[in-house]
This record gives structure tokens, sequence and C-alpha cells, in this order.
């Protein structure tokens, strides 16, 4: 019997590792011009560090978690999420001395033990970014900003930006009391997890997934209604950021995201493309993070978005999804003094950055034009006996078929004018 990934896990294969590198390379390119610098944080943590900083009361600490205890007895996490991880990179390096704003980005693995679906795995990846050490709104905004300009270049259409205030601590009280009072009457109705957030944190069971407590929060009271003039004032001036930005947006009073921390700004980029995990992209704000982690009094806002399933989106689009790369030139040889030949000219070809295969396999020449054609290489360069004795090689163009006849002399300019490098 062989022996298969673990559930909820994928290979990813180089006929679609090459997408993979496409959205990594564009978040690069639209974080460098918000001038974020990538952090890359150790795949496992102390698990203290997620129950601290996640939440108790959140699905990933309460049952997604992949927690063990090593060989030394601490008990270790792969990590769940990624904001978590920099915060603590950012308290143990000091980064707080340095000077703030703090403006970062990741591409990480993360791991969550779930029910596979659509878009969600067990081990799934994120990009985020986050900036620590400002409570100016422009922040949010800007976070917001590099998210929508990212999936915007990516040609991805019919998403909305939903955003919110779940207020701070202070004006969650009153929220707090006042949502307890409205699930009192329905709280033996509820899930057993979201008995358990009753006492807890009673604005978890907003959020939560199971379709009978979505029936009973609603006509729930709306945190917008009981924000403090702080927040008030803080979810004003983002909207102006966003207006300024020309970026659209819904408000929408029911996001409070998943996770503990967010205070303030919650927001989400929601597709309706991708079945019942619609939410392509998610952040917020969370000034109390990095003190909760043990660091100064330091504001924080961020966002995370999961690679798997913006590429779902660009699966569904023929026009977004890049064509697999192809080879510049293959090099088809007959003999043995061809193929001698062939690699000699392989290593100048591709220190000049032009990419190239030789034949591998010991195929006759019609086998090597047939794999020519299947792996869709541009050009191809014909070399035999006859071809090294009279100083000519043949560039074959393999999308027309017309042949150019070239010295040895003139081959590597010819090919690099063939492929517009010149």
């Amino acid at each position: 019997m062989g022996i298969n990934a673990p559930k909820g896990t994928k290979d990813i294969l180089p006929s679609q590792s090459y997408k993979w590198q496409f959205v990594e390379k564009t978040f690069k390119e639209i974080t460098a011009r918000y001038g974020f610098k990538e952090i890359r944080t150790p795949i496992f943590e102390y698990t203290e560090l997620f129950k601290r900083g996640v939440g108790d009361t959140t699905d990933i600490v309460e049952k997604q978690m992949y927690s063990f205890d090593d060989y030394g007895g601490r008990n270790i996490t792969l990590k769940p999420e990624g904001t978590a991880p920099v915060v603590r990179a950012f308290v143990e390096n000091k980064l707080y001395a340095d000077v703030l704003p703090f403006k970062t980005f990741y591409m990480i693995p993360c791991f969550r033990y779930e029910k596979p679906q659509a878009g969600r795995l067990r081990e799934f990846h994120q990009f985020g970014v986050e900036i620590f050490g400002t409570m100016d709104m422009l922040a949010d905004a800007e976070v917001i900003a590099t998210a929508v300009d990212f999936l915007n270049e990516l040609k991805i259409n019919d998403l909305e930006l939903r955003i919110n205030s779940i207020g701070c601590p202070l004006c969650r009280e009153a929220y707090k009391e006042s949502l307890m009072s409205f699930l009192k009457d329905k709280y033996e109705d509820l899930c057993d997890t979201c008995k358990g957030r009753y006492f807890k944190n009673p604005m978890r069971i907003l959020d939560c997934k199971s379709v009978e407590c979505q029936k009973l929060v609603v006509g729930a009271p709306r945190m917008l209604d009981y924000i403090c003039e702080e927040c008030s004032t803080a979810f004003d001036d983002l909207k102006k950021n966003l207006d300024l930005m020309k970026i659209d947006y819904i408000v929408d009073s029911g996001i409070v995201r998943g996770l503990d921390y967010y205070t303030k700004t919650a927001f989400e980029i929601v597709s309706n493309n991708i079945g019942a995990q619609g939410t392509v992209c998610g952040g917020g704000r969370y000034d109390n993070l990095i003190e909760q982690i043990g660091g100064p009094a330091t504001p924080g806002v961020g966002f995370g978005l999961g690679i798997e399933r913006l590429l779902l989106l660009i699966d569904q689009n023929d026009e977004i999804a890049p064509k697999s790369p192809a080879p510049d030139v293959y090099i088809a040889t007959m003999g043995e003094s061809a193929k001698e030949y062939g690699i000699t000219l392989s290593k100048e070809l591709r220190d000049l950055d032009i990419s190239l295969e030789l034949d591998l396999m010991s195929r006759n020449i019609k086998s090597q034009f047939k794999y020519a054609d299947k792996i869709q290489t541009v050009f191809t360069i014909v070399i035999g006996d006859e071809e090294i004795e009279n100083n000519k090689l043949i560039i074959k163009n393999m999308s027309n078929f017309e042949q150019i006849v070239v010295s040895r002399e003139d081959l590597v300019s010819k090919l690099m004018e063939l492929l517009g490098r010149n």
C-alpha cells in the first residue's frame, strides 16, 4: 500500500507552481510600492504565544492548533496564523526601538486542524502585511489599499471590501452586556462552543459558522451603536481616507473577525465565486496585541490573505491565469559529436539567461522534435554532423515552422534578436 499525502494537505506540482510564483512575485512588487519589507519567522512557536495573542476563545486555539510536546518537554505549535509570530519577533528583537512605523510583509505556510474544503486546507499558505507603531488611521487605509491594489493587479473582479469597527476594550464592555442580554433567552439553543463563548467573549458568537447560531444572532445589537467617541472618530477617519484613495467599501456591522486581538478596524474582502468560504482577505487593527505578548504598548494593523483561495479565483478566469513558462530554446542533436557540441553551446546560452533544454533521454531526432513541441519551446536549434562541418546551424521557429540558417558566429546575436533581447 502506498503512502499518500496527509488529509488536508496538497502537493504543489510543477504544473501549478508557476502560478504560485506569479502571485508571489506580484505580491512582492505591490508591497514594495508601499514600503513593506519581508520578515521570515520560524514554522513553529511556543504554544503560549498563540494562546496569549490569538485568544483562548477562538476556534484556532480551542480546536484547530497542531500542538505537541518536543523532546525537551516544551509545548510547541505549528503556526496557525502569521501576526502573532511577527509580533513576537518585533518584541524579542526590540524593533520597537528602531525608527517607526515598522512595516513588514510575510509569505508563510500555516497549519489548522479543520474540515478540508474548497480553498481551505489543513496546511495552507498565507500572505500578510503588518504596520506597527502608529495610531493614524491612514495606516489602516494603506493596509487595505495594499490588498486592493494586489487583487486589482491580478485583475480579480467581483470583490467587495467590507469594513466595520469592533471598538476598543472600553466601549466593548457596554456592548458585551447588551449582547449577553439579547442572547440570554437563546443560550440553551447555542452550540456547545458558543455556550462557552457567551461568558468569555460573546462577540465571537456572531462569527460562529453554525447555521443555527447564525439564525439566533439575527437582530442582535450592533457594535457600531456602542463604540466610544475615540473609536467613532477613528472609523470616520478610515472612511475618509478610503474615500480619498477612491476605494469603494460597504459598512458591514457583522464583521468581527475570528481572532480576539482585533480592536477598532476590522475588514474583509469577499468573493461570491469560491463557495462558502468567500473571504479572500481579512484584517484589522490590534492596538493591544504587542503589549499582551510582552512588548511596550504599541499599536498595530495588518491583514492576512489565503493563497489557495486566491488561486481558486485565478483558475476560474482564463484571462488572469498566467501561461506555464516554456523554455526559450530546445537543442536537438544527432550523433555523439553533435551532442557534445550542443552541451558546449548550452553553457554559453544559459550564461546569457536564455532558458533551454537538451535531450536527456537519448531520443532520435523525430522524438526530440515531438518533445520540443510538447514542452512548447519557442525555438529549436538543430545540430548534426553536417551542421558542424559546414558551420551552419538551423534555428526552427516552433510556432510557424520557419527555419533560419545561421553561422555559429552569428547564432547568439540572431537568437537574441528573435527573442527580443537586443
